[in-house]
């Protein structure tokens, strides 16, 4: 229940002076990563032509309205499968519900543009399932009978529903993990049944975590690109390509960006109006192992299906589609180029990966270091690129990185007489910077949670030894952080190997990823082509989803030292 908690007592770590190397790195990096976004509203305030006033007169009213049910539409059916899977398989015991605790975060590992190539393929009038309809109701047009349209509107939410779920259902098992059981039984023992026990208690206990997680879904869900863009639902992700590329108005771009970034904002103040002055705590500081109820027949096998579908819908129909595909075509998919598109999508993700560790970790351990409540700001508004969709940064990036091309430019040649060309904006250190600002937060956070956890005393004891900051970071806290910075690394890999908007936008000419390998040949309806590199895509992204539900699992485990809990029949 409900209760106003007191702040934790900050942890009396050796601080270094306000003004600092790491305290001026922290600033340095913040500069760099905010850029891109600063340039967008620069360019934005600027003078667009007639471009701004024609998007006015024509399509901006239906970029917003189609922006807004879209996310409304994938916020609403991913809270809905995402709290209830994960009430289920926590407060449930049925067949299964072990397999169905990590087998549920299998579909974060598709991409959402991958699942609606399939699905289409599937489900589209040529498909295989239209086509068994027409011949078992010796229907001949499309007019003689009603059938779904996959692209459409409802479509792109029930594609993107399948994939972002996890999301929303890996914070709310996470809360529903770690809440006392003392309040649930306090619960049972009022009256409260299973379902009065997730509305009253439960739900109102974890609604933080679930609103950061639906925070998260609709954020992908602006990001997104291909899905939109195959199924030619106009958002503002497809309008900013659209104004950029095929008008040719940079600075229209601008502005369609400015306007998405005002959907983030509006976003994020409302998930934190939604939490204000509210803090949540257990009610006894003893945790014990959740009590389970102990489902009949009927509903366990209710229980199971619910969990069982978004698998199999999510995961299993995509991976036996792609991998019959892949087994009949896979020689065309190797003779075009596929070992090119995944060196370069492995180095890239690589890379980024790398570099947005290093940053991380040192934002994280500068703010250690320094607690001065300026530096905490710089440090967050670096790690803010998650939250701007992928088509804005590029936008920001390729303006950004331009200009230094220029500046570099002229200075080379009034200084030399040789020209250096686009050394950033036109090769694929554009793509790497722009991984880095989007996905920089997972690895920052990782890093701050995990120094969170190391105390105080080693920060002094290593000082007294003689060791300075980074001597007591390197020998110290890295070794303690191996498996926070793991996880963080193989996240940002992850996403950085899915990423479509931000590729397609910075890549070279002649540069491609298995991620624009799979957009274009899908776009040209020839997914089986592709399918093998989409597989590679959904493989890459599998181990880091079972060593997230592997963390979780563990973490309560030992908070519960070893107890186990007694089960409740269902209904009692």
């Amino acid at each position: 229940m409900p209760h106003a908690a007191a702040k934790a007592a900050t942890p009396n770590v050796p601080k270094v002076p306000a003004i600092s190397g790491w305290a001026l790195g922290t600033l340095g990096i913040a500069l760099v990563l905010v850029a891109p976004t600063l340039w967008v509203l620069g360019i934005a305030a600027g003078p667009s032509g007639d471009i701004w006033s024609h998007l006015v007169e024509t399509v901006l009213s239906r970029l917003i309205w189609t922006t807004l049910a879209l996310m409304s539409g994938v916020g609403l059916g991913t809270f809905v499968i995402g709290v209830g899977t994960a009430w289920i398989v926590t407060m449930c015991r049925f067949p299964g519900q072990k397999i169905f605790e990590w087998a549920l975060l299998i579909p974060m590992a598709v991409p959402a543009y991958v699942i609606a190539y399939v699905y289409t393929d599937l489900l589209e009038y040529s498909g295989p399932l239209q086509a068994m309809i027409r011949d078992l109701g010796g229907f001949e047009t499309r007019r003689d009978y009603w059938f779904f349209e996959i692209r459409s509107l409802g479509g792109a939410i029930a594609m993107m529903t399948l994939v972002l779920y996890p999301y929303v259902y890996l914070l709310a098992r996470a809360a529903f993990l770690e809440q006392s059981v003392c309040v649930l039984e306090a619960s049972r023992t009022l009256g409260r049944g299973p379902w009065a026990s997730f509305f009253k208690v439960a739900l109102p206990l974890a609604r933080p975590a679930i609103a950061v997680g639906v925070s998260l879904v609709m954020m992908e869900t602006l990001n997104d690109f291909g899905t939109v863009d195959f199924f030619a639902v106009a958002t503002f992700t497809t309008g900013i390509f659209d104004v950029w590329l095929n008008m040719n108005s940079p600075s229209g771009a601008a502005q369609l960006a400015t306007v998405m970034l005002t959907f983030v904002i509006v976003l994020i103040g409302l998930e934190r109006y939604g939490r204000r002055q509210q803090k949540f705590h257990h009610t006894s500081s003893h945790i014990r192992a959740i009590i389970g109820y102990k489902l009949r027949p009927v509903r366990a096998w209710a229980a199971f299906t619910a969990c069982a579908l978004p698998v199999t819908l999510g995961f299993l129909v995509p991976a036996l589609v792609l991998g019959s595909y892949a087994l009949d075509f896979y020689a065309d998919t190797l003779n075009a180029n596929f070992w090119v598109f995944t060196l370069n999508s492995l180095t890239l993700s690589a890379t980024a990966a790398f570099i947005a560790i290093v940053l991380g970790v040192f934002l994280a351990y500068s703010l250690r270091l320094g607690r001065a409540p300026w530096l905490n700001a710089v440090a967050r508004m670096a790690a803010l690129g998650y939250a701007v969709p992928g088509a804005v940064l590029a936008i920001g990036i390729l303006m950004f990185l331009g200009f230094i091309d220029n500046f570099v430019d002229g200075a080379m040649k009034n200084a030399f007489g040789v020209s250096t060309g686009l050394i950033f904006s036109g090769t694929v250190a554009a793509v790497t910077f722009g991984y880095v600002v989007r996905f920089l937060s997972l690895s920052f956070g990782a890093a701050e949670s995990g120094l969170a956890k190391v105390t105080a005393s080693m920060d002094g004891a290593a000082r007294t030894l003689g060791a300075g900051p980074l001597e007591t970071l390197r020998r110290v806290h890295l070794p303690m952080l191996k498996g926070s910075i793991m996880t963080a690394a193989l996240l940002v890999f992850v996403d950085c190997m899915k990423e479509l908007p931000m590729t397609v936008i910075l890549r070279p000419f002649d540069f491609g990823t298995l991620a624009t390998f799979v957009h274009q040949y899908a776009s040209d309806e020839m997914l089986p082509e592709a399918a093998l590199a989409a597989l590679t895509i959904v493989a890459a992204g599998i181990v880091p989803v079972i060593l997230l539900s592997y963390t979780i699992a563990k973490s309560r485990v030992s908070n519960l030292g070893g107890q186990t809990g007694l089960d409740a029949e269902d209904g009692q």
